[in-house]
């Protein structure tokens, strides 16, 4: 709050012939490698490991009801309501921001394409793509810390990601995504140019749905994407404008989003249909609202609705999930989701990108900034499987905080973000958090002491 030729995740890791490789006994796809990585130019050496799994399971939550919490709240505002650890996920929210760019391969696909409208439907998809990692996780990501830091360098994937907690009341977490070879740029707008030597200098900006958690007060949670999205390409004028669907009363547009391509005179161009929870396609215009006209309700599924209607019972349950997309004839594949790894529903719901975000070798202390979450105490202790310990520092950490933003209101010291700073967008104009630059240098002096 997360391709018109073959779909594939491809994932590298630097476990090459000869490299000794550990391996543990309760998880048997847990390997370590024991050879370090240089990164590009940075002088930094990592231990690269791809794990698929967490130390230790989620704890569960059936015991624990999240009623008796907020009825002792009311009258509260909700983001200063102290919720029980074991509601979390161990991940920080600058970290959960960074599975954004899980299908990063859809820019880098964009960017082999001399078509404008090719690369919309590549964006478009990329868009779509960055709300999937949300599907079934109810788990509730850290709050970030202010000044607090996350940073990732995916060589596989081709870019580096830097992300600042810039505020905190109210809560702005700033990011800035780079393609390695400097081919884009992405912080909430994407700005693409090709390596041929002939660049578009395009720049594309959207925002992201409204994601909806059902059934806090009682019964199974359950996550649902609605509203709508529209992308655009502010150089030629062509947009892409998408509808999430809501899932209505009986289940039946759950998961579903549904668009065009228009280009700068709203003329459509070819429509976009899919499920953020599974794939998307493109098709042409008059095929797909063909489709719809002949996808009428039947007469037995509106009596049936009809007599629900009438019993209607509160809301326990997510409905259940349609069959899979139904493939106009003629349609392209533009995205398909990566399946989670077969252990995903014992670790918080994560996907094999998320399950890495938190990994912390010895080869990256000292390199990485004292300010990443991937330091954070009460998440490496969640992560580890001590809830006790994951608690008490989490208000450790909480009440730090508190104490330094009172000591700063008694002075004239005024906080100041080190990486981002508030300016006009060059594009829409409206404000945003413009990255500084000089993260990548690796001075880190005069950071702030948040842990």
């Amino acid at each position: 709050m997360y391709q018109i030729c073959k779909i594939l995740y491809i994932y590298i890791t630097c476990l090459q012939d000869g490299a000794e490789s550990k391996q543990r006994p309760d998880c048997p796809q847990y390997k370590v490698c024991s050879q370090t990585c240089k990164i590009l130019d940075y002088n930094a050496s990592y231990f690269f490991f791809s794990r698929a799994c967490l130390p230790a399971p989620m704890f569960s939550r059936n015991d624990v009801s999240i009623w008796s919490i907020l009825k002792k709240c009311i009258g509260m505002e909700l983001s200063k309501i102290a919720m029980p650890v074991i509601f979390n996920e161990p991940l920080s929210f600058l970290q959960r921001l960074t599975e954004y760019m899980e299908h990063t391969y859809l820019i880098h696909q964009a960017l082999t394409t001399t078509d404008s409208i090719e690369r919309m439907k590549c964006v478009a998809a990329f868009a779509v793509s960055a709300v999937a990692s949300q599907w079934e996780r109810t788990g509730k990501p850290f709050n970030p810390l202010l000044g607090e830091t996350y940073e990732l360098i995916r060589e596989d994937l081709g870019f580096r990601w830097v992300s600042e907690q810039v505020s905190h009341h109210p809560p702005v977490s700033a990011f800035q995504a780079e393609g390695l070879k400097e081919d884009f740029v992405f912080h909430g707008s994407i700005y693409p140019k090709l390596n041929s030597g002939e660049e578009y200098n395009e720049a594309y900006t959207w925002t992201n749905p409204t994601c909806c958690v059902h059934n806090i007060i009682v019964g199974q949670l359950w996550i649902e994407q609605y509203g709508s999205v529209e992308v655009i390409n502010h150089k030629t004028g062509e947009r892409c404008s998408m509808t999430f669907k809501s899932c209505g009363l009986f289940g039946k547009e759950l998961h579903k989003v549904e668009g065009y391509i228009l280009d700068k005179s709203k003329k459509k161009l070819c429509a976009i249909y899919g499920k953020w929870t599974e794939c998307l396609y493109t098709v042409d215009t008059a095929a797909f609202e063909a489709h719809k006209k002949s996808d009428k309700k039947n007469p037995e599924d509106k009596k049936g609705k009809q007599q629900n209607s009438v019993d209607e019972e509160p809301e326990e349950l997510p409905p259940p999930e349609a069959e899979t997309v139904q493939v106009i004839p003629g349609s392209e594949l533009l995205w398909k989701i990566t399946p989670r790894p077969e252990n995903s529903s014992k670790y918080y719901a994560f996907s094999t990108f998320a399950m890495q975000l938190n990994e912390l070798e010895k080869g990256m202390e000292g390199v990485i900034p004292l300010t990443d979450s991937r330091l954070r105490p009460d998440i490496r202790a969640m992560e580890n499987g001590d809830i006790d310990q994951a608690s008490a520092e989490k208000k450790r950490l909480e009440e730090k905080q508190r104490i330094a933003r009172k000591n700063r209101s008694k002075s004239s010291e005024e906080w100041k973000n080190r990486w981002f700073q508030q300016g006009s967008n060059p594009h829409n104009k409206a404000q945003d958090w413009l990255y500084l630059k000089g993260y990548w240098d690796r001075n880190y002096t005069q950071l702030p002491d948040i842990y």
